[in-house]
């Protein structure tokens, strides 16, 4: 059905302003073939939505991913019996079977996929199908996390179907090891349409708990068309490019094959064993063979190389270390001055012994020469094919040997022997059977004399390969601890350390004199050590490097190593568009810093599209606290010099960003550092390098994030260092430094803290922290340090002229016994008096603000003036410069910030914080999408999520500065409140808190409104007090924002009931008497219609005005609180 013209365009707006709906119009319409592709074809990368994964843009490097928290990303269940997949996570069902805590976010708020609800009494399968994908490239690999509850599950099994066939991927039947496992596989080159589907089979009577989590795309997009190609790389036919090494190797690299149809690669001899063993027809213990119909073997390989499929036919060997297999190439010619290359791809899996060797045999006038070593490949690589090439350069004729062996249940495969064009056969060479090929030498662990297979024969023992490297010698002569990892690398064993590397780096031994750089082992001698080299591996980037089996180990074992890294030093100054510049992430922590494009929540400030470096404590779950990003030693340009930088921190548990430089022989000495959320937009920030006069030493910069929890961000963007110092910050806490503060060369003001509650004067905890290890500027007001009517000054450095109105506050503390004034002046031409402050102490810290002009450069200068009072002091902390005029006490609008509101978590709630955000600023996190006070989505609000919060009642907190007592004041303010569903309910309550406890005097309960409410509240106090909004869960935990906007503290003024066209009011009155009169209307009513009822019933009753027995409307779910009054659904207009 169409609709009519002039009814689209309201449609439209409809759709738009409907919750859960938005219409953004895209110009951008990819064909088919260009959707779910892993390529961005369309800008924001809508085309690679709901495809198994969530296509954003990802950078460089990045995987495709799905970590379930937001939807299923297109994961479908297509299970045929109870035992099913859901979207799940651990807080929901909390006593179940399954994961305590997702792998994505490691706790009971993350989601993830999961089967295993069903008690069915039958054996059953659930299946998990990907959306379907199109193409894949030969590097692709696919990676994810699962848990498997022990016991229930009989099979795991990851299956990929493209056309008519189903590749079995991987499998497993167990054992299952407790906790989250990661599985990566590699998908081979896919052509056309694929799906992906992972499945669990249970064992009858069992519930069969299984979870999925972060599954990803590595690698997997075709390289897209170019104009023109980096130089040295081949232009494909279809205009992708790709590399000089990839040219050739047996895999279509370009996505049209054009890089293995070139002339070249028509003078390549390609062995696929298709046919047969082509020229290499001498073998000894290979058999050729493929996966369908093959041998039921668990490390099998599931498919070959050359077609990607169970139908193709590889050479595979079970051979034993005793008898090695053998496979030996026709006699070859390398044409001058050219290399004979050869390429293939091996397989190593099932088993820890497994071994291929290449040797080189060379026919030397006379006789042949003893066989060369020239690769080898030991251990475990995983269920994949992998490539490898060797060159050869002589000038005899030679033969090519492969020698392949494993332990038990291990498997070592061939395909894909590419020889190059300069690899001559041999003309005339004699037919029969080639001399005898050469038998890989022993390792010092194989077993020999009259001991079990994989035992070890020392003296008159046989050492069982358990008791092998477990640090408890067993061999008179220690053989049984040898090559286990213990090494300084000048043996060619190197200790036992095997290179396991797949992709394009490896680790290599190498000698000190030809490595380049260091030019010397870490004993400063010309020695040997493993370096990371180039590789011709075509899967995962890393290298690694791996001991033989070890342990088990006490709980104070070590590892102790040397390590070298090489770069060149860079600049300091970096948008972190095009690369990090001088910036490196730390590697001696587990979490890390990560330079990523603007996506979704997250935003570069530079154009608010580009590049920043971001640490998010989700990715991956790391187990350390922090994180290290520093720059390389940098030369000083100047005896100081001002470096300035933008950061973000943002979430309900953020943690802590700190500045600091480090010079070789000097203490670490921290510059500058931020706690705890900063609200969801950028901050700028400034620090002074002071470096020694004359002095050529080297320093470096380092920036560590210290996290709090898992729910926050910190990023880092625009760094840029100057000759010259810095203007005076607009913010400082005192935590790192006295920022700039100097004190006119009398010394009386003091930076301190009191973490060891030995301090002479001064409050107990810092305002910052408000702990005793935070710090304070602080003064001693005793006659003995400054007598009656003398004055001790505080004078900042100089601030940049102000371009408008500015409000400057400050936090202060003054003694219970009276200090004396404190009087603050603006220092411009002339010094002017703007603040005089001469009240009596107390315990807590007070809130100070003055309101600023300047249209040159300016100071701000403390002056506390002694009243010649023992044991007497004024501190100060916490000062903050911002534009706009300074608001009334506990009033705010948070268009600048939350206006001196203190959002530090309370302790025992969780460590939780409000923070501070707007509509059009992206979030993680569901906000309103306009604030109250200027109703669009530029206005701001401060914003808690309670999806953080887990089961356990824990809140967060905002509180206002001291109040001081009030017989009756008003507070007015408008709250949002956004639920999803019936049993999701949100609270948000105001406390008043003082010296003698807390207060409850306003509450309210909300679901999905959609709308700012007013709240107000007539509060009263003897003392001083402090007022407390508190925001928690009354329900289960689900994603939805508790927002306010607007306080205002009408000190003095009674609150006025609201007229009706004021809007939608939540208004307190006295909870008492109107629960009181409530209850005794009810009872009034019920005595009044059962009195009515026996009079009627006297009288021979009422007319009916019908037979039907309709039940008039009664007030039974009315719902009676502590301290409110909850109407029915019915009679509320706010929904």
């Amino acid at each position: 059905m169409s609709l009519p013209g002039h009814l689209l365009p309201a449609l439209v707006l409809l759709l738009a302003r409907s919750p859960g709906w938005a219409w953004v119009p895209s110009r951008c319409r990819a064909p088919r073939e260009a959707v779910c592709n892993f390529v961005c074809d369309c800008r924001g990368c809508p085309d690679e939505a709901q495809c198994g994964y969530h296509g954003a843009s990802p950078t460089l490097g990045a995987p495709f991913a799905c970590d379930f928290e937001q939807d299923s990303c297109g994961w479908r269940d297509i299970s045929t019996s109870g035992y099913s997949w859901l979207r799940d996570r651990a807080g929901a069902a909390p006593e179940g079977p399954g994961p305590r805590s997702d792998h994505t976010l490691g706790t009971d708020l993350g989601w993830y996929a999961a089967a295993g609800t069903h008690r069915g009494r039958q054996a059953a399968t659930a299946a998990l199908r990907s959306p379907t994908l199109h193409e894949a490239a030969p590097s692709c690999e696919l990676s994810l996390w699962y848990h498997v509850a022990s016991g229930g599950v009989a099979e795991l099994r990851l299956e990929l179907t493209h056309g008519a066939e189903t590749l079995t991927l991987w499998q497993s039947s167990g054992p299952w090891v407790p906790g989250w496992q990661e599985l990566v596989v590699p998908t081979g080159r896919i052509q056309g349409d694929f799906r992906v589907t992972f499945s669990a089979t249970r064992n009858a009577t069992r519930r069969g708990a299984v979870a999925l989590d972060d599954v990803a795309f590595w690698s997997c997009g075709l390289p897209t068309p170019q104009a023109h190609c980096p130089l040295g790389h081949h232009h494909c036919q279809n205009k992708a490019c790709v590399e000089p090494h990839q040219l050739c190797d047996g895999e279509d690299n370009c996505g049209d094959r054009s890089d293995e149809d070139t002339p070249t690669c028509n003078h390549h001899t390609a062995t696929d064993f298709e046919r047969g063993l082509g020229l290499w027809n001498h073998s000894e213990g290979w058999a050729r063979n493929r996966s369908a119909g093959g041998l039921q073997h668990p490390a099998w390989p599931h498919r070959d190389h050359s077609r990607n499929s169970a139908q193709g036919s590889f050479l595979v060997s079970v051979a034993e270390p005793s008898a090695p297999a053998i496979l030996s190439s026709p006699e070859f010619q390398a044409s001058a001055p050219r290399n004979c290359s050869l390429t293939f791809y091996h397989y190593l899996h099932g088993s820890e012994a497994g071994c291929l060797q290449v040797f080189l045999q060379t026919r030397s006038p006379g006789a042949p020469q003893a066989a060369v070593l020239l690769r080898r490949r030991h251990g475990e690589l995983g269920a994949a094919w992998v490539r490898d090439r060797v060159d050869i350069q002589s000038k005899h004729p030679f033969r090519i040997l492969l020698a392949g062996q494993t332990g038990p249940g291990g498997v070592v495969g061939l395909d894909d022997l590419i020889l190059s064009d300069h690899c001559k056969p041999v003309p005339g060479e004699p037919a029969g059977r080639p001399p005898a090929p050469p038998r890989p030498p022993l390792s010092s662990l194989q077993p020999w004399n009259f001991c079990e297979p994989g035992h070890l024969f020392c003296g008159d023992l046989c050492v069982p390969p358990e008791q092998l490297c477990d640090f408890q010698q067993q061999c008179p002569g220690g053989e049984d601890e040898q090559e286990c990892g213990t090494t300084d690398f000048e043996s060619p064993s190197a200790g036992g350390w095997e290179d396991a590397s797949v992709g394009r780096l490896q680790w290599v031994r190498l000698p000190a004199q030809d490595s380049g750089s260091p030019g010397t082992d870490a004993s400063g001698a010309a020695g040997h050590f493993l370096s990371v080299q180039r590789a011709w591996g075509q899967l995962a980037e890393q290298a690694r490097v791996l001991t033989p089996t070890l342990g088990p180990s006490g709980p104070r074992c070590e590892l102790h190593m040397a390590y070298y890294f090489q770069s060149h030093p860079q600049e300091i100054s970096c948008n972190f568009e095009r690369g990090t510049c001088g910036w490196h992430t730390g590697h001696l922590t587990d979490a890390h810093w990560h330079r990523v494009k603007s996506r979704g929540p997250g935003y570069d400030h530079t154009t608010g599209q580009g590049h920043f470096m971001l640490l998010d404590p989700t990715e991956p779950p790391a187990q350390g606290p922090g994180a290290h990003l520093l720059t390389w030693p940098q030369t000083p340009a100047a005896a100081q010099e001002c470096l300035s930088f933008w950061y973000h921190l943002y979430g309900p548990q953020t943690g802590t960003l700190r500045l600091a430089m480090r010079r070789e022989g000097e203490r670490e000495r921290h510059l500058w550092s931020r706690s705890g959320t900063h609200g969801n937009r950028w901050h700028e920030a400034r620090a002074t390098l002071h470096h020694p006069q004359d002095s050529s030493a080297k320093y470096q910069l380092l920036f560590e994030g210290l996290r709090d929890g898992y729910h926050g961000t910190m990023a880092l963007d625009d760094v840029a260092v100057r000759p010259g110092p810095c203007w005076a910050p607009k913010r400082c806490s005192f935590e790192d430094s006295a920022c700039g503060f100097s004190t006119g060369g009398r010394g009386l003001w003091t930076r301190q803290a009191n973490a060891t509650g030995q301090a002479a004067w001064g409050p107990p905890a810092d305002h910052t922290t408000e702990t005793a290890q935070g710090h304070y500027m602080v003064v001693d007001m005793s006659p003995q340090a400054l007598p009656r009517g003398h004055v001790a000054s505080l004078i900042s450095e100089e601030h940049r002229p102000l371009a408008q109105a500015a409000c400057l506050t400050f936090w202060y503390h003054l003694s219970l016994h009276n200090p004396g004034t404190l009087r603050v002046h603006v220092e411009e031409a002339k010094r002017r008096q703007v603040l005089s402050i001469s009240t009596h102490g107390g315990l807590a810290w007070r809130l100070g603000s003055v309101d600023l002009q300047a249209e040159r450069a300016w100071r701000v200068v403390f002056e506390a003036v002694a009243a010649g009072v023992e044991r007497s002091y004024v501190a100060l902390d916490d000062l903050l410069l911002q534009d706009g005029p300074c608001p009334r006490p506990a009033s705010c609008d948070f268009e600048a910030g939350l206006c001196g509101w203190n959002h530090l978590p309370w302790p025992g709630l969780g460590g939780y914080s409000w923070d501070w955000s707007s509509g059009a600023t992206p979030s993680r996190y569901p906000q309103p999408p306009v604030d109250h006070t200027l109703g669009t989505e530029a206005g701001h609000f401060a914003l808690f999520e309670t999806g953080v919060l887990g089961p356990g009642g824990r809140a967060a907190r905002l509180r206002s500065q001291p109040l001081p007592a009030t017989e009756a004041s008003c507070l007015r303010f408008w709250y949002h409140m956004g639920f999803p569903e019936h049993f999701y309910k949100g609270e948000l309550r105001v406390f008043l808190s003082s010296a003698r406890g807390q207060l409850a005097v306003w509450g309210t309960g909300g679901r999905l409104r959609h709308q700012w409410l007013e709240g107000q509240v007539e509060v009263a106090s003897t003392e001083e007090f402090q007022i407390v909004f508190e925001a928690t869960l009354g329900g289960q935990p689900a994603l939805g924002p508790i927002a306010l906007d607007d306080v205002e503290y009408l000190a003095g003024q009674r609150c006025q009931l609201p007229t009706p066209s004021q809007g939608d009011t939540a208004v307190a009155t006295s909870v008492p008497a109107a629960v009181g009169g409530t209850l005794l209307l009810l009872v009034l009513l019920a005595l009044l219609g059962l009195a009515g009822r026996r009079w009627l019933q006297k009288k021979g009753g009422c007319p009916s005005w019908g037979e039907t027995d309709a039940v008039a409307p009664s007030f039974d779910n009315i719902l009676f609180n502590a301290d409110h009054v909850t109407l029915p659904a019915s009679v509320t207009n706010d929904q």
